[in-house]
């Protein structure tokens, strides 16, 4: 039975969940981006902050933890809205090829905001993990019925992650798919995936698990704006922003 106006009405859409995982994206980045590769990194040579009493490493270190604390809601939301997406895209070629554009689109910046070069092999950015992950949401579907196909698909999906290191590598995958398996039970794919998110950011307080209160206030709908390629190119664009940012910082 198809839901009630009414009822896909109530809550928050799916623009307004992205905004959420994009906001607090860009907080998480600041904190690696600025602080950890920038503040603290140079600290001894940013006289600005020497004048203004704001070096000492300690308050860094806190003001750090706590936006990337913040910033761990962030990639739970990302899965449950690929998941979505699987289910609910006309084209699933396509929205693999567009996360791969953006994977290959997004590398440099990612590269240069996280590890300060152009090119870093050794860590490779979120949209890696989605087109993974999505890979592996197609073909574990078209082995509905076949457990055993279905596990070797789980697994070279998560050996893909590990040999790609890509972000989140095996816990990314495990948490897309356990999303998609339990796509109509939420309670169980609250609990499960919960679980997993706070396992993950144990590091933060098990911050991650906060990223379901957004999730489970998702109401269905998409948002009366068409802000699709807007959230495909924040991701490159704001980490050159964080890129030159640094760059003005330490200089």
């Amino acid at each position: 039975m198809k839901e009630s106006m009414s009822a896909r009405t109530r809550g928050i859409t799916g623009n307004t969940l992205k905004m959420i995982a994009i906001v607090t994206m860009l907080i998480d980045h600041i904190g690696v981006a600025i602080i950890e590769n920038g503040i603290l990194k140079y600290q001894d040579n940013l006289l600005a902050w020497e004048i203004f009493g704001l070096s000492g490493g300690s308050m860094w270190n806190t003001a750090d933890l706590v936006l990337r604390t913040i910033g761990r809601i962030a990639f739970p939301i990302f899965c449950f809205l690929l998941v979505e997406g699987f289910f609910h895209t006309r084209d699933i070629k396509k929205y693999g090829a567009r996360l791969f554009l953006f994977a290959l689109i997004s590398e440099i910046p990612f590269d240069l905001a996280l590890f300060g070069k152009w090119f870093y092999p050794g860590y490779q950015n979120v949209y890696v993990t989605l087109f993974i992950g999505l890979c592996v949401l197609y073909w574990y579907d078209k082995a509905l019925g076949n457990p055993i196909r279905q596990t070797l698909v789980f697994l070279a999906g998560c050996g893909a992650a590990v040999i790609l290191k890509c972000d989140y590598d095996i816990i990314g995958i495990t948490m897309i798919l356990l999303f998609y398996v339990f796509y109509k039970d939420k309670k169980r794919q609250t609990i499960f995936a919960g679980i997993l998110a706070a396992f993950e950011s144990l590091s933060c307080f098990g911050a991650a698990i906060l990223a379901f209160i957004p999730i489970r206030m998702y109401s269905g709908a998409r948002g009366k704006r068409n802000l699709k390629y807007f959230f495909y190119w924040f991701y490159p664009a704001h980490l050159v922003l964080l890129y030159i940012l640094r760059l003005i910082i330490i200089k």
